[in-house]
């Protein structure tokens, strides 16, 4: 149950806000702690951006989070970004009613 939290686009959001949060925070700290926790930090912000679940293994899984979904038998799930569209390279034709 774990394993398919953290492939889920909320787990995988989950990972990437934390590690961010742990680097971002032991970077401002300014001390050789605060580097330690920054470089820990980068592990889930790192496996969240490639879609690695690195604990699944342990269970007999596969590590990628498109062939781990797919083996737990979960749907197709929408992309990290759902909200943004790429633009468009071809001119929008303007039609006149």
């Amino acid at each position: 149950m774990v394993v398919g939290f953290m492939a889920s686009r909320t787990g995988r959001w989950l990972r990437i806000v934390t590690g961010a949060g742990l680097v971002l925070g032991g970077l401002t700290s300014g001390t050789s702690r605060g580097a330690l926790v920054a470089l820990a930090g980068l592990a889930p912000l790192i496996t969240g951006v490639l879609d690695l679940v690195p604990i699944a293994p342990l269970f007999g899984l596969p590590m990628r989070g498109e062939e781990l979904r797919r083996a737990l038998g979960v749907p197709d799930e929408t992309p990290l970004l759902d909200g943004l569209q790429r633009p468009s390279t071809r001119p929008t034709p303007i039609t006149l009613h």
